[in-house]
């Protein structure tokens, strides 16, 4: 089994401040690794520096067992087979609902051949978006718009998933869909590194999963072993 992403002695941050402190993690081949942590750990920092929008500062990241991540653009990095899904979905609200899975290939020739193939399997995940195709992507229900997020990046052929939060701000129900949805994508040969309130959920999806404390990772293993952890199940599960 290869390494779909490989992290090593990262730091990152914004201006002066330093968020990500000397992070080591991995993501193998068709993994789901949840990272979770409270409000402010980095989560959304390390998802942000993988994907090219914050700059590392030191340490090593690489994709699909040598491609370097470090200072590459946000660009050639979701080229190289990388896609997030932001949080907040960051949709185009005045673009409809296939224009903005269209938008997810429209510039990358690695996925224009597999266009076809990627909007069946995202019409197949979320029937609802194939009924709302015409329709504004800014008149969606919140539901509605995390399933476009997701829709949009896979659009994009992804071999390696970030997903930031997809079920903020979403109903238990809904919730459950988008988990659904992302052990389905995972089934499908794609890697998943997802950041999630839902602990419980989360990590009852993971193979494997890191806790991340103040920009440092502080404990690891399978989802399992962290689901029942002691201090996992205080700290974050109110139990």
């Amino acid at each position: 089994m290869g390494r779909a992403l490989e992290i090593s002695g990262l730091r990152a941050g914004y201006g002066k401040i330093t968020v990500l402190w000397d992070v080591d993690l991995h993501a193998d081949d068709g993994e789901l690794v949840t990272i979770i942590g409270a409000n402010g750990a980095g989560k959304t920092t390390l998802l942000r520096t993988i994907s090219g929008l914050v700059q590392a500062r030191a340490g090593s990241m690489s994709a699909f067992g040598a491609t370097s991540l470090l200072g590459l653009s946000a660009a050639r990095i979701v080229r190289s087979g990388i896609g997030h899904v932001p949080e907040g979905r960051q949709l185009f609200p005045l673009m409809t609902v296939r224009e903005n899975l269209e938008s997810g290939a429209e510039y990358l020739s690695r996925a224009k051949p597999n266009a076809a193939r990627n909007r069946k399997l995202v019409f197949d995940l979320f029937p609802r978006l194939a009924e709302r195709g015409a329709q504004l992507a800014g008149t969606l229900s919140g539901g509605e718009r995390q399933m476009l997020a997701i829709g949009r990046a896979l659009m994009s052929d992804p071999r390696l998933l970030l997903v930031d939060e997809p079920s903020l701000g979403l109903s238990p129900a809904l919730s459950l869909t988008v988990f659904r949805a992302l052990r389905q994508i995972n089934a499908e040969g794609v890697t998943v590194v997802l950041v999630e309130q839902n602990v419980q959920q989360s990590l009852r999806i993971a193979d494997r999963a890191y806790v991340l404390e103040n920009g440092e990772v502080v404990k690891e293993g399978s989802g399992r072993e962290l689901l029942g952890d002691p201090g996992v199940r205080a700290a974050y599960l109110s139990l």
